[in-house]
């Protein structure tokens, strides 16, 4: 079977950094839903019409996986308001509870990257926002797509949006 929408596609993949450092693996076939909201653009057209096997080496500039990064997605919230306990990596869907700044978007993804004494740096960008990317992947298999999968857009919640800053192997959700 040919890779078109909609349809399942298993996957194992090495994601790397421009200068060769691991982000994230899959060496157990991961199944994504190809049409939807599972896989980056750039991925859907480079698995457009192939099959099993297919091999590919891709390389994606910010633009094409993250985007770049958002000096205006950083805020400074009042530790006090957002309550304990907090640790650097912690994330948020959505607007911290207790969070007061003005203009942060209510759908982003915030991360603790820094704690203060009085103060805790939240950022509301991508992990892998502005940097390019290596993605070495191989398609392990493909099937027709549930209706359920269909009708969601997806297997699963989507891998791309939300890195959760873990260690490799972790998936990118």
């Amino acid at each position: 079977m040919n890779i078109t929408a909609p349809c399942v596609v298993s996957l194992t993949w090495r994601l790397e950094d421009a200068q060769g450092q691991l982000i994230d693996e899959l060496s157990e076939p991961t199944e994504f839903f190809y049409g939807g909201d599972d896989l980056l653009e750039k991925v859907e057209e480079a698995l457009l019409d192939q099959e099993v096997g297919f091999e590919a080496n891709l390389h994606l500039e910010p633009e094409h996986a993250f985007g770049d990064y958002n000096a205006d997605l950083v805020f400074h919230e009042e530790r006090a308001a957002l309550g304990e306990p907090l640790e650097v990596g912690m994330q948020f869907d959505g607007m911290p509870p207790g969070a007061v700044t003005q203009g942060m978007p209510a759908d982003a993804v915030y991360s603790i990257t820094e704690l203060f004494p009085a103060h805790v740096v939240l950022d509301g960008n991508h992990p892998l926002a502005g940097i390019a990317l290596r993605l070495a992947l191989k398609v392990m298999g493909v099937r027709e797509a549930t209706e359920q999968e269909t009708e969601a857009a997806s297997v699963g919640e989507p891998v791309f949006s939300v890195m959760t800053g873990a260690p490799p192997d972790s998936r990118l959700h």
